[in-house]
Order: C-alpha cells, then structure tokens, then sequence
C-alpha cells in the first residue's frame, strides 16, 4: 500500500471515528435535557422551603444543576470542534474582521478594566477567509486573553503584511502561561482554568490552518501571552465566494 493509500486510510478512520463521537455526544445531550427539565421541576418544589432538610435538599439540586450546565457546555463545545463545516472564502478585509471583534467586545472590556489598543495597517493585503468561522477563532482568542487578566489590564492587536501573507498579533498583559501550558494550550480538552472544556484554542487552531494559515504563541508567566496569527494572501482573488470543507481533525 503507498503512503498516500495509508494516510487517506487512517483519514477515513480518524473521520469515522469523529462521526461516531459526534453521535454519541448527541445522544448523551438528549438523557442530559430530561435530568435538567427534571432537576428544574425539583427546584420549584423546595425553592421556597425553609425546614433545614428542604434547604439541604435545595443545596444538593444546585450543584446538580451547575454539573448538568457545565456538561452541557462541554458537549456543545465538542460539537462545534468535531463538526464538518462548508467554509465559505471570500475576499475579506482582516482589518474588518478585528473591529468586528473588538466593537463586540468594548463593552466587557471596559467593565473588566481591560484598555484596547489596536495598531491596524492601513495598507493590509486582502485575505480569502470564511468571515463567520474567522470571526469565531478571532473571538475565542480575545476572551481568553480577557480571562488571562481577571484585574484589568492591556490587550494590543495589530495587523501587518509579511513575506508570505500577512499576520495579525493579539498581545495581552495577564497570568501567562507556564511551559507544559504553552506545550498543550492548542490540544482539545486541555485547560488550566476551573470548569474550562479546553476546546477554544483548539478551535481557533483548526480554523486557522483550515485557511492555510498557522497560530503561535509566546508566554511568560506574570508578563502575558502573544499569539500570532499568519495567514497566506493569494495571488489572484476569485469572483465568488469559494466552498471548502472544514476538516475534523
């Protein structure tokens, strides 16, 4: 059997294998909705109890409840990561895409004591990316710097031609990462933070080298993290949108 014949072999197992996964994650979502309907049910009976058995009982039914979100959370988050998406390409002005982000996140920003700075090149070439999907991958790296930085702090962006393609820096002043955190942060289900599923990096990954691109980090535990992301410009830019599948993997 040639190389090729053997990686497209262990292609389709690795693609079977995220099918059945996906299967399985509905199935346990549809028990999980009737625990969570039932526990719902329950809370409305002992809610308003004052007897010290029934405000027990109301202890017990919360963190039932807290279990059941934070399952649910984890499913959902799965099933974004292991679905096959159609991307739609289209010529797009990255320098959009991060306002976008950024006007979405202001709001919080602020409330978090977070100051945006935003160093965008006026003369950035146009990149072919699925804007909905980029936008995703854009959003999970700028909560995760927010959650980097629970006293406020400064997150940078910036965005410059390279070389190859252009690149687009996200600079956060928080924790930081340790070495055996920075050796793992792009693996699903890693996660150094309490109730974390660990699939936002490993998302946003996927995303990225699903438009030809590749994400890096730097980190240093007390002084931030630094995530570049670099993405190829084309040669020419097609009429329409173009349709790629997102793989799996």
């Amino acid at each position: 059997m040639s190389p090729d014949a053997i990686n497209q072999k262990l292609v389709d197992q690795y693609t079977e294998i995220a099918r059945l996964a996906g299967g399985l994650a509905h199935e346990i979502k549809n028990p999980l909705s009737t625990i969570r309907l039932n526990m719902e049910l329950l809370a409305e009976d002992f809610r308003d109890g004052d007897a010290p058995r029934e405000r027990r009982a109301m202890r017990k039914i919360d963190l039932v409840q807290q279990e059941c979100q934070r399952l649910q959370d984890l499913l959902d988050g799965f099933l974004d990561f292991a679905k096959l998406r159609q991307l739609k390409i289209e010529p797009t002005d990255l320098n959009a895409q991060v306002r976008q982000v950024l006007d979405f996140f202001r709001p919080k920003a602020e409330e978090d004591r977070i100051e945006i700075v935003d160093y965008l090149s006026s003369d950035l070439a146009t990149v072919l990316i699925d804007r909905k999907s980029f936008h995703g991958a854009l959003l999970n790296l700028v909560l995760n710097a927010q959650q980097a930085m629970p006293d406020g702090g400064q997150l940078l962006i910036r965005t410059y031609n390279t070389a190859h393609g252009v690149a687009l820096d996200l600079i956060d002043t928080g924790c930081g990462m340790d070495v055996e955190a920075q050796t793992h942060a792009f693996d699903a289900f890693y996660s150094t933070k309490r109730g974390g599923s660990g699939l936002g990096l490993a998302t946003t990954r996927k995303i990225v080298e699903a438009h030809g691109g590749q994400i890096a980090l730097q980190s240093e535990v007390g002084r931030g993290t630094w995530f570049t992301i670099s993405l190829p410009v084309p040669r020419r830019l097609p009429g329409d949108g173009v349709r790629l599948a997102l793989p799996a993997s």
